[in-house]
C-alpha cells in the first residue's frame, strides 16, 4: 500500500445507534443500512457497538421468551468489540485491526467521532493480488431439514456465525445469525408466548434461510467477489470449483489475506 493513503480516504461516516433504543430499532438500521456492527452510543459518548449476532442470540434465548422484542433495550446486547485511530493515521494500520475487529471507530484530535471503517470500506480500496485462494475458509453446512434449535446451539457451542444449506445433495441457501435475529424478532410478535416453546422446536432452516444461494468460482477475482459482496449486501460468498464446494470466502478473511 502507498504511504499517501490515510484512514481519511477509506473511512465513511459513522452510522451510531443510542443505547436507550430499542434492539428492533437497531436491527432494523443493521438492515437497511447493510452494516454489521453499529456503534451505540450514550450522550454522543461511544461505549460499545451491537451487533446481528448478539440480538439473534438475546432474542433466541429462553429467558426471554415471554419479553417483547421493542421491550429490549440496545443496552442489553453492548459489546466494546471495537478499536479507535485517527484519521491522518496511515492506512496501512487498519488491516492488523480489521483482522481483530469489525469495526474501526475514527476520532479527530477532540475525541469527536467523526467516522468509522470496516472491512468491506478497506476492500472498496484494496483486494488481494492474488486472487481469492489465500481467503478462502472451511465452510460449514447444515440441512435444510435440521430444526432452528440446534442451528442455534451449533453457532452458540462452536461460534459458528454462517452455514451453508443443502437438500438433498444439492446446496440451495444460507443461514446466518442475521437470519436467526430477524426470523426470532417475527416469531417472538407473532406467536403468543404460550404457544412459544412448542412453535419454535418445531421450526426448521429451511424456514429461516437465505435462498437462493450466490455462489462464485475459485479462478474468480478478488475485486469480482468483493464487487458481489457490496452490491448484494452480503459479507461471504461460498466457493465452487469443478461443481463441489470447496470452502467460503468472507469480507474478513479477505482483509486478512491482504
Amino acid at each position: 500500500m502507498t504511504k499517501e493513503v490515510f484512514i481519511k480516504d477509506v473511512m465513511v461516516k459513522p452510522v451510531t445507534i443510542a443505547k436507550s433504543a430499542k434492539i428492533t430499532e437497531a436491527l432494523d438500521k443493521m438492515l437497511d443500512s447493510g452494516l454489521d456492527p453499529l456503534i451505540a452510543v450514550n450522550n454522543n459518548t461511544v461505549v460499545g457497538t451491537v451487533s446481528r449476532q448478539a440480538i439473534a442470540q438475546k432474542l433466541g434465548s429462553k429467558q426471554n421468551a415471554g419479553v417483547a422484542p421493542t421491550a429490549i433495550h440496545v443496552a442489553s446486547v453492548v459489546k466494546e468489540d471495537f478499536t479507535s485511530v485517527y484519521p491522518d493515521e496511515n492506512v496501512n494500520v487498519l488491516i492488523p485491526l480489521l483482522q481483530h475487529y469489525k469495526l474501526v471507530v475514527v476520532y479527530d484530535a477532540e475525541h469527536k467521532l467523526i467516522g468509522q471503517v470496516s472491512a468491506g470500506d478497506l476492500l472498496k480500496k484494496y483486494v488481494p493480488d492474488d486472487g481469492i485462494s489465500s481467503a478462502i475458509e472451511k465452510v460449514v453446512t447444515i440441512d435444510s431439514q435440521e430444526r432452528v434449535v440446534h442451528l442455534r446451539r451449533r453457532m452458540l457451542d462452536d461460534n459458528i456465525t454462517r452455514f451453508v444449506v443443502s437438500e438433498n445433495e444439492k446446496y440451495t441457501g444460507m443461514v446466518t445469525e442475521t437470519d436467526v435475529a430477524v426470523a426470532m424478532r417475527k416469531f417472538r410478535e407473532a406467536v403468543d408466548e404460550n404457544h412459544q416453546d412448542h412453535r419454535i422446536r418445531n421450526m426448521l432452516v429451511k424456514d429461516i434461510m437465505s435462498a437462493p444461494l450466490i455462489t462464485v468460482e475459485r479462478s474468480a477475482s478478488a475485486a469480482d467477489v468483493v464487487a458481489i459482496m457490496l452490491k448484494k449486501g452480503i459479507s461471504a460468498l461460498p466457493v465452487m470449483e469443478k461443481g463441489k464446494l470447496a470452502g467460503i470466502v468472507t469480507r474478513h478473511s479477505l482483509v486478512n489475506a491482504l
